[in-house]
């Protein structure tokens, strides 16, 4: 019988010890990168089912769009892993024994561990339609995905994409990318609407249709239909609509893969439970990267967050809490970044899709229809909460700084001449944007130019 611990009550000393990790995505291999760095003598072992080695998850589509080959998205040599004696096993996990430490492998023979570290991702999400089982139909996540999706889309002559979210773009722009027509259905009534406010909602909704996809919002999936050997026909709507197609892409969110671990004595929910060390209600057992559920969510934060850089944080504070004293997760102001076909995208702080008082907002929109700047801040305050911006690069040491500071708005817009971080020659945005919020809000604000003084914050007197 497992003995149960206290939420975070550990003091571990990695040093010569078993550690193995399932898992070679981001926050898996960088927590045994660091590791490896911090403890010279633990035994770190990683498996993975998925591929031998690690691999850039991202640049998956491109791939596929023939702009890079597989080994274009592995991060490191093939030989570093043997020089930094880092283990890897190629294999799929099937049974976890918490009481002996042993996991059994699907080819090999078992592991034992000292230290357990699950590191096991995210599945693609379906939601039971009939016909989501045919060949033809799938997500896209794991390299098997990417392996499924040439396969299926050999012979395709029309696909149809389902989900208004990030997977569900990059799949169309994946097919456009083969010139295979896309019919996008899109449940809400503007693209990412429950995300986006409904200014930047509309202006993606309208790159997508330039791009020549079929763009159908308030459009739900019922059914896929069998051509009668297996393979997907056509899929009919709520609304009754049959679309022939010979390829589904399924992009309506992930969710912790956490299977393996159902019906066993580690506690989840929607993923695996953690405290704010990444310690399970098991001992000697953590869990990081897309599978986790923080118990208590930091600050600002959601209970379950599947990005790439919060992977690779959960990686790096883990690796520390293993070989030194143990510290909590602090990620700090949320950020993220993600690209509408060539529309580039950067949100820092909190921009839900809608708000109510004491929350201001001010919105920019270039005459062109592919750039706008959003800002919300508190009215009473004046300080900024968080910014949207489409088709400029803005520096993320700059907003981070303002918002961990409780930086005004108009010092934020007084210096984005420093937050911009667009190449030279692009054209300078910022004079439009300070216009546009002096006519809104009457004020009378001028860029100002960086003080000659170490630190971004320095140019607030801060």
């Amino acid at each position: 019988m497992i003995e149960a611990k206290p939420i975070g009550d550990f003091c571990i000393n990695s040093r010569g010890r078993r550690i193995v990790i399932i898992g070679n995505g981001i926050a898996g291999v960088t927590c045994a990168r660091q590791l490896r760095k911090r403890d010279s003598a633990a035994q770190i072992t990683i498996i993975s089912g998925e591929t031998e080695h690690f691999f850039s998850r991202t640049a998956l589509m491109y791939i596929y769009m023939g702009h890079m080959k597989y080994a274009h998205i592995k991060p490191y040599e093939d030989w570093f892993w043997e020089k930094n004696r880092l283990n890897l096993v190629h294999d799929w996990v099937t049974h976890i024994d918490f009481e002996q430490k042993q996991l059994q492998l699907q080819q090999q023979e078992p592991i034992a561990y000292d230290i357990l570290i699950l590191a096991l991702g995210s599945k693609s999400n379906k939601f039971g339609w009939p016909g989501q089982e045919l060949k033809g139909v799938q997500g896209l996540y794991s390299y098997q995905d990417l392996e499924s999706m040439e396969a299926n889309t050999q012979s395709c002559a029309r696909a149809v994409v389902v989900g208004g979210g990030l997977i569900g773009i990059e799949m169309a722009e994946m097919l456009r990318s083969r010139n295979i027509p896309v019919t996008f259905l899109v449940r809400e009534q503007e693209f990412w609407d429950n995300v986006l406010p409904q200014e930047e909602a509309k202006l993606v909704g309208r790159h997508i249709r330039e791009h020549h996809i079929d763009l159908r919002l308030g459009a739900e999936l019922d059914k896929i239909l069998d051509d009668g050997t297996g393979k997907v026909k056509a899929i009919v709507t709520k609304d009754g609509e049959e679309i022939p197609c010979q390829f589904v892409g399924l992009a309506v969110g992930v969710s912790p893969n956490i299977d393996l671990l159902r019906n066993t004595a580690l506690e989840v929910n929607k993923g695996i439970l953690v405290d704010e060390h990444f310690a399970t209600n098991i001992p000697d057992v953590f869990a990081i990267g897309d599978c986790v559920e923080y118990r208590t969510p930091p600050p600002q934060r959601r209970p379950v967050e599947q990005v790439w850089y919060t992977g690779r944080m959960h990686g790096e504070t883990l690796a520390h809490n293993l070989a030194h004293q143990p510290v909590p997760y602090k990620p700090g102001p949320w950020f993220n970044s993600a690209k509408f076909l060539d529309i580039e995208y950067q949100t820092y702080g909190q921009v839900p899709s809608t708000w109510e008082k004491p929350t201001g907002s001010f919105y920019w929109e270039h005459p062109d229809g592919r750039k706008c700047f959003r800002a919300l801040f508190d009215e009473e305050k004046r300080t900024l909460l968080g910014i949207n911006a489409f088709g400029m690069r803005l520096r993320h040491e700059f907003f981070d700084e303002a918002l961990r500071n409780g930086t005004t708005v108009e010092q934020v817009l007084e210096q984005l001449p420093t937050a911009n971080f667009d190449p030279e020659f692009y054209d300078k945005l910022y004079p439009s944007i300070l216009q546009a919020f002096n006519q809104q809000f009457g004020t009378s604000l001028q860029p100002r130019k960086k003080k000659e003084k170490k630190g971004i914050l320095s140019i607030f007197g801060l």
